[in-house]
């Protein structure tokens, strides 16, 4: 599980110029892919020595009548409890402010690395007016401007040095790890009383994980299983996460951690934007996927009822069209049954392998019926391809041209490999790379 960084500070401090600059490529990646929503305060970032998940709030003002601001600072406090290392950012041309001091005597008291940055130092001459910036007793001061990246190679180099590197639990091959996610009050922890409730099912619940969380292991048709509740036995007092709107953070940790993600969904709300950015964080994960619609008994039905949901699943998740619904009452135990079986089939897609034989089969084909478009008017020329990896299946196409491979003759590719090849569930990666001349 990747550890989780924090950026928290004032409106208007330059926070969502330096996320952008850590996320990097990575973010305009996510943009390409159409369907994925782009305005979640949140990414994963490999572009340094320690992996990571980089979260942006919104500004933080410690005393504030005004409803928005209360409301971003309870994203920010939310964000400060759950990350590994904390980001505080102040404006190095407004100078320190009464505000910075409050922040700082909160961070005193928290637990975790903090690192105190004064961003828009745009050159040495500003660098040298940083001095009142030291009243706040602070041993370290990060001078840095994030838009035009001055200072933040130096400070990645100590941000990672500071990051625990490896958080993750040891691979078991025979273990798939489901994690439950979703909005607050979707009938979670309901369906996972239901899942655990099975005559089938041999649970031994497991308590003490990260944040309070609950794993469950448990057997279902002499398979082993984990289950992942986000919904959380959680601590007492801690209100802000009661906060629909933050509830992404929950889905993180646990999505990190999982083979499959159940999606779950309310049927009486119907589809929202959180919904949406939880599953594209799942998806950008490289997580097998299953959208679980709960609460079914509850909705009023006609012979078109299920027809419409499904087209409106497909339609606000079009970046997702491969994974299966499941529809269900977590109350009623109403086709429980499917979840499992479903899992399973994700799991045997997600662990997928094809050989090299095969793929170029498919592979040539495809690129025989629908050539690429020319890139610097020249030719774009396949070789051939190669799956490298499972849990997702990742494939290496070698290419003359691999910087011309638009994203969207790169979905084509995708699609003549899953009509080929099945894959439902998952997503796939597909990593385009020049030969080598001789």
């Amino acid at each position: 599980m990747k550890p989780i960084i924090a950026i928290v500070g004032r409106p208007n401090v330059g926070k969502s110029t330096l996320f952008n600059r850590l996320v990097g490529r990575r973010k305009a990646m996510v943009d390409d892919m159409p369907g994925v929503t782009r305005d979640r305060n949140y990414a994963e970032v490999n572009r340094y020595d320690v992996p990571f998940i980089l979260v942006d709030t919104g500004g933080f003002e410690p005393e504030t009548d005004d409803r928005l601001l209360q409301q971003m600072r309870e994203q920010s406090q939310l964000a400060m409890d759950e990350a590994d290392l904390i980001l505080f950012v102040m404006d190095g041309r407004s100078g320190l402010t009464p505000a910075d001091r409050e922040v700082v005597e909160m961070l005193r008291r928290v637990d975790k690395p903090v690192f105190h940055l004064v961003n828009k130092i745009d050159g040495d001459k500003l660098e040298s007016g940083i001095g009142d910036f030291y009243a706040l007793g602070v041993e370290t001061l990060y001078p840095v401007s994030a838009e035009h990246n001055r200072g933040v190679g130096d400070l990645m180099t100590e941000v990672c040095a500071a990051l625990p590197v490896d958080r993750s639990e040891a691979q078991d091959e025979e273990l798939t790890r489901i994690a439950v996610v979703g909005r607050p009050n979707v009938g979670k922890s309901s369906l996972v009383n239901r899942l655990l409730g099975f005559e089938r099912v041999v649970a031994n619940p497991v308590a003490g994980t990260t944040r309070d969380a609950v794993d469950t292991p448990f057997t279902w048709h002499k398979k082993r299983f984990l289950l992942i509740d986000t919904a959380g036995i959680r601590r007492k007092g801690k209100t802000t996460e009661k906060i629909e709107k933050y509830s992404v953070m929950d889905s993180l940790r646990s999505i990190e951690r999982a083979d499959v993600v159940l999606i779950v969904i309310d049927a009486e709300d119907g589809v929202t934007e959180q919904d949406s950015k939880i599953a594209g964080y799942a998806y950008e994960a490289g997580r097998g996927c299953i959208f679980v619609v709960n609460k079914w008994d509850t909705l009023e039905k006609d012979n078109a009822t299920l027809g419409k949901f499904v087209d409106r699943i497909r339609t606000e998740f079009k970046f997702l069209p491969f994974v299966p619904i499941v529809f269900v009452s977590a109350k009623t135990g109403q086709r429980l049954g499917r979840i499992m079986e479903e899992v399973d089939n994700v799991m045997a897609q997600f662990a997928k392998r094809v050989t090299t034989s095969e793929l170029n089969r498919v592979f040539s084909a495809a690129t025989a019926a629908h050539h690429a478009p020319l890139f610097q008017g020249r030719r774009v020329k396949f070789y051939f391809a190669t799956q490298v990896g499972t849990r997702p299946p990742s494939f290496v196409i070698f290419t003359n041209r691999p910087e011309g491979i638009h994203f969207s003759y790169e979905r084509y590719l995708m699609n003549q490999i899953r009509e080929a090849f099945g894959f439902t569930g998952t997503p796939l990666r597909l990593m385009f790379k020049g030969r080598e001349r001789r």
